[in-house]
């Protein structure tokens, strides 16, 4: 069996996956072979992928996406571990596809959870509104990514595996440059107990002496080190998200916000008051990294949902005042 995850590993690193999604496949190709008796993926085929497939529907009630996810996992693990492909998968009970419409922010909305962050949580949560990151975007941000000349933030090995470029707002200046100068007093500790910072594969190859140079250190660095499994060096990661999570969380509820936020909520919310500010599609999909214009018309929906409508209630005449009594409502 080990030799088989092996082949997991290697063909999923052949592909370029990230660590992430090399895991979360691992996991459900672990799911299918318990649910099938543990029995080696080998000797299961198409009938055993679409049960199981059908098992995570109607029995497990899984959204859409989950379902798809463990399609995309079992089509790897047979076309590209295996060399098996299982052809077409056709009559799969299909979980219901529902269109969710992004929780948005308005613009005091926002202000008042900005205002409840402080110290590296207040930037990055500034750089996820302002720049329009994801939460990894954010946080994997190195020293070098930073172009203040220009005002952009170099975005890298994002969703997709693709780069880009994005706004650097303004008033988040003197916030990076406070950043980078915490950042520097612990990359100078780093260099004198010889911790360093992992590298991408191929750049760690081409320039190994790079993991303790300043440009590649990272914007929000982790407040431990560990020691790497396979070289026995010590190195920092980032800061984890859930940090950003957990106190982007309590200033939601500090805010008094109603609504569901998240960090991600700022993204979206960046996306729609670009475009409130008529800003075109196309630019507010170049500065997100959208490959498909479809996924950033999301946004004119949001728009269009309220925007220039006025309610017939708002159009009754005015009647006599309701006379409010305190007898209790009835019980139907």
């Amino acid at each position: 069996m080990s030799n088989f995850l092996e082949r997991i590993h290697a063909a999923a690193r052949l592909r370029q996956y990230s660590v992430r999604t090399e895991r979360t496949y691992l996991a459900w190709i672990r799911r299918f072979v318990i649910f099938h008796g543990r029995r080696h993926p080998a000797h299961l085929g198409a009938d055993h992928v679409r049960a199981f497939l059908e098992h995570l529907v109607v029995e497990r009630r899984v959204a859409a996406s989950t379902q798809n996810q463990a399609l995309a996992a079992l089509l790897f693990l047979y076309r590209d571990v295996l060399r098996r492909p299982l052809g077409e998968l056709d009559g799969i009970e299909r979980a219901p596809r529902r269109r969710v419409a992004p929780v948005v922010l308005s613009r005091r909305e926002t202000g008042r959870l900005l205002a409840q962050l402080r110290g590296s949580a207040h930037t990055a949560a500034l750089l996820l509104y302002g720049s329009g990151l994801r939460l990894l975007e954010c946080l994997r941000l190195r020293v070098k990514d930073v172009d203040f000349e220009y005002g952009q933030l170099h975005v890298r090995a994002a969703k997709g595996n693709k780069d880009r470029r994005t706004v650097l707002a303004a008033t988040a200046v003197a916030e990076l440059r406070r950043q980078l100068r915490l950042a520097r007093r612990r990359y100078e500790r780093d260099r004198q107990s010889g911790v360093r910072v992992k590298l991408p594969t191929a750049y760690a190859h081409k320039a190994p002496a790079a993991d303790t140079d300043w440009r590649w250190y990272w914007l929000f660095p982790a407040t431990r080190t560990y020691v790497d499994g396979y070289d026995r060096r010590r190195y920092r990661h980032h800061m984890h998200e859930s940090w950003l999570q957990r106190a982007i969380g309590r200033a939601v509820r500090d805010a008094g916000l109603s609504k569901r936020a998240s960090a991600h909520t700022l993204r979206h919310s960046f996306a729609t008051h670009l475009l409130e500010n008529g800003y075109d599609i196309r630019t507010v999909q170049e500065l997100l990294g959208h490959s498909n214009l479809k996924t950033t018309m999301i946004y004119t929906h949001v728009l269009n949902s309220g925007t220039g409508v006025r309610s017939p209630a708002d159009s009754l005449p005015a009647g006599p005042p309701r006379i409010h009594t305190d007898r209790p409502e009835p019980d139907w």
